[in-house]
């Protein structure tokens, strides 16, 4: 059996024990399959196994992926999940559907207006990323401050407010791995009750943690995308940004 297919199949499974364990349904959690430094032809390999959602970190190598499957745009989802810059914001409002690494309001501001210029687009999807461990080699903000970038992002036009991401701390204890995550959850569940009538964040839904290595506690703790690379694609050589 094809690599790929074996890997996704192995996943998926993962993803269903998990949940299964954590007495939740297993739609819940919506796999995203982090394909970057991979070339299109892995991208396309997995969306013929049934993989549609994937997740890029560098915008150059990620555009030019998008283009090369233009083809296949209507059957696939393309989630900006790497560090943004200012310079390299136009091209990932114009190309993307999602952006989880939203950590200032300054990339807000870019990506709305950005989005605007492009009226055949619907909205953009995004997500605030939290540093839940406070990390320096790690974007986004605290947890302290979090709410506050929230309720910026919910003013601006051509974006929509769809939760948290977060990338703690790497940890091989199932224990303090599930503490990061549900620091993040109780965040995420504070922002989503004290804006819950509010028209900004009507689709505050999404909970962006977990990734190859501890997807599970990540779904103990009530992630609702898990960003899977490695165990699908294999090991990945670094690139230039």
């Amino acid at each position: 059996m094809n690599s790929i297919v074996a890997n996704l199949m192995q996943v998926r499974a993962r993803i269903e024990l998990a949940a299964l364990a954590a007495k939740r349904e297993p739609e819940e959690i919506e796999l995203l399959a982090v394909s970057k430094t991979f070339p299109a032809s892995a991208v396309e390999e997995a969306m013929h196994a049934g993989q549609s959602a994937f997740g890029e970190n560098y915008v150059q190598e990620a555009v030019e992926k998008i283009e090369k499957l233009a083809k296949l745009r209507p059957w696939l989802t393309w989630h900006f999940i790497g560090p943004l810059q200012s310079n390299k914001t136009r091209e990932v409002a114009q190309h993307f559907d999602w952006v989880h690494s939203v950590d200032r309001l300054k990339i807000a501001e870019r990506l709305s207006t950005q989005r605007g210029e492009f009226p055949d687009l619907p909205p953009l999807m995004v997500c605030a990323q939290v540093n839940v461990s406070d990390e320096d080699s790690k974007s986004g903000v605290s947890l302290s401050e979090v709410e506050g970038l929230c309720n910026a992002i919910t003013a601006l036009p051509n974006l929509v407010l769809r939760g948290l991401m977060a990338i703690p701390e790497p940890s091989s204890d199932p224990a303090q791995q599930r503490k990061a995550f549900a620091a993040v959850r109780d965040c995420f569940l504070k922002i989503q009750t004290a804006h819950a009538v509010e028209l900004g964040y009507q689709f505050f839904d999404t909970l962006s943690m977990g990734m190859s290595d501890d997807l599970e506690a990540a779904i103990a703790e009530g992630s609702s995308i898990v960003r899977v690379g490695t165990a699908i694609f294999g090991k990945r050589d670094k690139i230039s940004k």
